[in-house]
């Protein structure tokens, strides 16, 4: 009986920290795109003399390490309910991908967070030292990071397809995802938004069919 509860309880929390982990990265990634335009990627940096697109980064620096945080839960819950039957090579890929996504993530905000601290509020500090900041935050976030999040979406759809956990549409919108992450996100704005938005997909998958009847055994003969 104990076992049978926690094979229940393992899809249903799943789910839930996906959602929390979708909603947090999606609230950081819109907050970041506003705060900072597609034009200041030439290397303009008004963006931190503004006091509300400051607060903003600020803000969305602020719910990353939470996200990271619920991100792992997540992990953890998905390979939790995969069990014994995973293969082995998939989900190496599957942990390591996820792991590098959560380290690259926190690398961006972290050289994010340090620009914010030296640079002048004023305008009058270096240019060249706030290019380099921002184009390495941005290179962390929508080159290697998304990169990482596309092989982890790759191959959670494929664990996922081979199992029968996961439906055939849902399988294909993964790959979709991944193509995505790997192609376009760093020449694309916004882009990096399926991300989250395949995780919640995902996340209220699992939810939902949690409380759908496990199907009876068949009877021995």
């Amino acid at each position: 009986m104990e076992r049978s509860d926690q094979a229940l309880r393992t899809p249903r929390a799943a789910g839930l920290v996906g959602i929390i982990f979708a909603v947090l990265i999606a609230a950081a990634i819109v907050l970041v795109r506003l705060a900072i335009p597609e034009e200041s990627s030439g290397g303009s940096s008004t963006w931190i003399i503004d006091p509300s697109s400051r607060h903003a980064v600020q803000t969305a620096l602020g719910l990353i390490p939470f996200a990271g945080i619920f991100f792992l839960w997540f992990m953890g819950a998905v390979r939790a309910r995969i069990g014994e039957a995973e293969d082995q090579f998939l989900a190496t890929v599957f942990m390591g991908s996820g792991l590098v996504f959560v380290a690259t993530l926190f690398g961006a905000a972290a050289a994010a967070g340090s620009l914010l601290d030296t640079a002048d509020p004023s305008g009058t500090g270096s240019v060249q030292l706030r290019s380099f900041g921002h184009h390495f935050t941005y290179s962390l976030l929508t080159t290697y990071s998304m990169r990482m999040a596309a092989v982890f979406t790759f191959s959670t759809s494929s664990i996922g397809h081979r199992l029968g956990v996961l439906p055939r549409w849902l399988s294909i919108l993964g790959y979709l995802v991944a193509l995505t992450l790997l192609l376009v996100t760093s020449s694309i704005p916004w882009s990096e938004l399926v991300f989250p938005l395949w995780a919640l997909v995902l996340s209220l998958y699992i939810l939902v069919a949690s409380f759908r009847p496990r199907p009876a055994p068949a009877p021995s003969s």
